[in-house]
């Protein structure tokens, strides 16, 4: 009698324990909207997400554990990308997203995809990586130019998607008339290989895995931008730059691919406590999170504190803010 005495005892003492720890590292989940689940953003939001939690009972960054907010469980959940990530960050259905720098501006400013649907309360974390705009074509099929496309089938992005604004800007420009379908990157690969498609769009930080995935089974070729294309979409999207998929970016691609991209950015609310992004500011750019990064994802490594800067046309979190004036980036 007198074991299950102490044994009770020591019970209600555990639990007791518990409850105080609970009380002292406060649990709140963090959603973060990122993309399809054969994109990019779907794993970088997964390996942010992992960086910045530190779920209570966790050890402690000078433990070996997690460098994250203490208390904090990120969670990477699919959307469809940059645009549904504004929409639902400004409604508060998500505390922050992946999303690139076009719908990022627009939605804050109310232009393009934005007019009269203002995202205001939208501000930066950080700048991420560049996402390189795929012209995804059916093996065999040769393009001489943006204007073969006319009367082919091709996937335009998913709706809700910045990719999809960027595209057909880029189809009324040329004034191309195509049978446009609206699919994710994995509805996009699925249609090329069954041959319902003939080409397809879709701007993400390379490799997708759905596109390695494509290219080990049905495979596929990359178009190439021509310099006066690049310099024209460059006229009517001024956030797209020239760029360049390298040989072997793809093992099925063996020649480099010019190209356009955009900065894909993290963003949250302004409604979120200055102390929680700034400790998700400062744990996104720890040496944990460095090694994270590095290896979890060839994108990863372009994901640089040196870059966090860089393409921010709107205000940043006043949390993020404190960190970047702390670290000598801005004055």
């Amino acid at each position: 009698m007198k074991f299950k005495g102490k044994l009770l005892a020591a019970v209600v003492a555990g639990l007791a324990l518990i409850g105080g720890l609970a009380e002292a590292q406060e649990m709140k989940f963090f959603r973060i909207g990122t993309g399809g689940a054969g994109g990019t953003y779907f794993p970088i939001g997964g390996l942010i997400a992992n960086a910045i939690s530190s779920p209570p009972g966790s050890r402690s960054c000078a433990k070996g554990g997690t460098c994250g907010v203490p208390g904090l469980i990120a969670i990477a959940v699919s959307t469809n990308a940059s645009v549904a990530n504004m929409n639902a960050i400004h409604a508060g259905l998500l505390d922050a997203g992946l999303a690139g720098a076009q719908s990022v501006t627009q939605g804050y400013e109310g232009t393009g995809k934005f007019v009269g649907n203002k995202k205001d309360k939208v501000r930066v974390i950080a700048n991420l990586y560049p996402e390189d705009m795929h012209l995804v074509l059916k093996k065999g099929l040769k393009l001489d130019s943006l204007k073969d496309l006319n009367g082919k089938r091709v996937g335009v992005a998913a709706a809700g998607s910045g990719t999809q604004v960027s595209v057909k800007m880029i189809l009324k420009h040329y004034n191309i008339t195509a049978n446009q379908h609206e699919l994710n990157l994995g509805q996009s690969t699925q249609r090329l290989a069954d041959g319902q498609i003939d080409a397809f769009f879709y701007a993400g930080g390379w490799p997708f895995a759905a596109l390695i995935q494509l290219g080990s089974t049905k495979g596929f070729d990359l178009y190439s931008f021509s310099k006066d294309e690049i310099k024209a979409i460059n006229g009517i999207i001024p956030y797209y730059v020239e760029s360049m998929i390298p040989a072997g970016g793809y093992e099925n691609i063996k020649h480099d691919t010019p190209t356009l991209a955009v900065n894909g950015q993290l963003v949250t609310s302004i409604d979120q406590p200055a102390d929680l992004i700034y400790g998700i500011t400062k744990a996104l750019w720890s040496k944990k999170t460095r090694g994270l990064l590095d290896k979890g994802h060839a994108k990863g490594k372009q994901i640089r504190l040196e870059t966090a800067l860089k393409g921010v046309l709107i205000p940043l979190h006043p949390g993020a803010e404190k960190y970047y004036r702390e670290k000598g980036m801005i004055k």
